[in-house]
């Protein structure tokens, strides 16, 4: 397998995921703004969506989404148990996580960055709700090691993945304890530290 990625970007979280359950698999970095792999190839080719992550197996298909990707993942190895079995209600509930991580998270921070495309006033609009959904994840963690307890799962890549893109918006987790924690915590676990380390994120 390949994983087409960009350091600190949504990719890091399916790179997380292929670290936890032991795949082995290549790295190809993409250049977002060229559009070109480290290799010269031109990525809108590789995906007309022209964004990471692209997972590429072994028979040539390629995956994109990253909340597909990781799922798809963890299927191919449920004893890593980073997604619960199909039709329990526990896997419904790590599925409710990425969503919200995914909707409220990922796609509510993106007009606070470009409040300055968009003015100020759509950074006022949008903070306080991007702030609230922060509130209710430390709320959901609070006496929790993950969202679903004490085992780590692919939302867990996910959301650790969004909150390290805080300081892109200028906002400081202190004021949710819990997460900072949290932060922590899942980028102490030893895959965890080998993957910030092979995108060069752990300066």
């Amino acid at each position: 397998m390949k994983l087409y990625y960009t350091p600190g970007a949504c990719s890091l979280s399916p790179h997380i995921v292929l670290s936890e359950a032991g795949f082995t698999y290549e790295l190809e970095k993409v250049d977002l703004k060229t559009k070109q792999t480290e290799h010269g190839e031109d990525f809108n080719a590789i995906n007309p969506k022209s964004v990471v992550p692209v997972l590429e197996l072994d028979d040539g298909e390629r995956l994109t989404e990253g909340v597909a990707i990781v799922q798809y993942l963890a299927d191919l190895k449920p004893e890593a148990r980073l997604l619960p079995l199909a039709g329990t209600l526990e896997r419904v509930r790590v599925q409710e996580w990425l969503n919200f991580v995914a909707t409220e998270l990922h796609k509510g921070m993106h007009p606070i960055y470009r409040a300055a495309d968009a003015g100020e006033q759509a950074r006022d609009f949008y903070l306080p709700r991007f702030k609230a959904a922060l509130s209710y994840v430390a709320g959901q963690l609070q006496g929790k090691t993950y969202l679903m307890g004490e085992q780590f799962t692919v939302a867990d890549a996910y959301l650790f993945t969004v909150l390290g893109w805080l300081n892109w918006i200028n906002l400081d987790l202190s004021e949710w304890p819990v997460l900072q924690v949290y932060q922590q915590r899942v980028a102490a676990r030893p895959n965890v530290k080998s993957v910030l380390g092979a995108e060069g994120l752990l300066a």
